[in-house]
């Protein structure tokens, strides 16, 4: 029987070739310029989409708002309020939790405790339609009331591969789920753009949602704009493990190229 003998050298030959291979693996598992891109679209034709309509808020138990009334009797009006500032520019100025200190909760039951006026129910109400009701309740106490009523738990968390997940704050009537992203600093080179979950509370029941931010559509999508209280998850990408930060590609090819220097010089 003939034994074929392997060369130190061949053998050292085939590993190197088995560890190019190896990373030739890892290179086509790292993240491209593809995954990191928003709204992308084979039609590059379309510039414009419809807008989906965006409901008004309805009132949930444990809701706070900061109710201002106002009147020809200023006295009168500041038992509600205890201060005579409008709400655009007071709301603006103040911290989350100062505002909450100055508003009404809306209790379990969907009820609204005011001075003067007693219980009023305002579970499902727009915050316009609970300003009708205070005003038609102030009639008979104030002279001309002006009622404007403003949410103030206004929030929406972002978690998953964002580079600074949290619980934000926001003013606006609209807030988009890229501004939701923009807030917790952008999705990481990690984070999956196209399976984005977005978690929201409707008729008591909590509904996901998956929410692709790689194709425009999502601009004319009825979960564009955010409610309050929403999640937005962003998963990590299968391809995180070898990311391309991480992985080190600079050592591995040095190591690679000596080595192949070494074997051209024994041969």
């Amino acid at each position: 029987m003939n034994l074929v003998s392997i060369s130190p050298v061949n053998c050292f030959f085939r590993k190197i070739v088995l560890y190019s291979l190896i990373i030739l693996l890892f290179l086509s598992s790292c993240v491209t310029q593809k995954d990191l891109e928003y709204m992308q679209d084979k039609n590059k034709t379309i510039k414009s989409f419809i807008e989906a309509p965006l409901d008004d808020y309805r009132l949930k138990p444990n809701d706070e708002l900061y109710i201002q009334i106002s009147s020809l009797d200023d006295a009168a009006a500041n038992v509600f309020t205890g201060t005579g500032a409008q709400p655009s520019i007071y709301l603006s100025g103040i911290d989350p939790y100062g505002a909450s200190l100055m508003s009404y909760a809306v209790d379990k039951e969907g009820y609204l405790l005011l001075p003067n006026i007693g219980r009023i129910s305002v579970k499902d109400k727009t915050t316009a339609q609970v300003g009708e009701l205070i005003k038609e309740s102030l009639i008979n106490i104030l002279s001309q009331p002006v009622v404007s009523v403003k949410l103030v738990n206004r929030y929406v968390s972002v978690l998953g591969e964002v580079r600074n997940p949290g619980h934000f704050a926001y003013a606006q009537e609209k807030l988009t789920v890229y501004d939701a992203i923009s807030l917790a600093g952008d999705i990481t080179v990690f984070g999956n753009r196209e399976e984005v979950i977005l978690t929201r509370n409707e008729n008591g029941k909590n509904i996901r949602v998956n929410v692709n931010l790689n194709r425009s559509d999502i601009l004319s999508s009825v979960y564009y704009n955010l409610r309050p209280n929403d999640i937005v998850y962003v998963k990590p990408l299968r391809k995180r493990f070898w990311g391309m930060d991480q992985f080190p590609y600079a050592v591995i090819l040095s190591t690679i190229t000596t080595a192949l220097l070494i074997y051209s010089v024994i041969q």
